[in-house]
């Protein structure tokens, strides 16, 4: 299954390790130092030319991370992840 992170990108689901609030997380110094090392290291992609409002983090098979910096809420986003997971189960094998 896949999550759509806004604009025009879109994970899979099985990747994501975590959603995020700025407003609440970025309050942290722990926090915005991970986000600055991230963004030294080029694992940020941003999404959006707005003032983001979450962060996805996503390890893909190979252990490589990424965050996404998106303009759509956590709990937006939370919402499409667990629509996805509970529309799997849904399905007959």
């Amino acid at each position: 299954m896949y999550l759509h992170l806004g604009e025009q990108t879109v994970v899979r689901a099985s990747t994501v390790v975590g959603i995020f609030d700025t407003d609440n997380t970025t309050l942290s110094k722990v926090t915005r130092e991970y986000l600055s090392r991230a963004e030294q290291e080029g694992r940020v992609i941003t999404i959006t030319l707005d003032l983001p409002k979450s962060f996805v983090v996503c390890k893909d098979d190979n252990g490589d991370e990424r965050i996404y910096l998106c303009q759509l809420s956590a709990a937006t986003l939370k919402k499409r992840l667990l629509a996805r997971e509970s529309n799997r189960r849904e399905i007959p094998t």
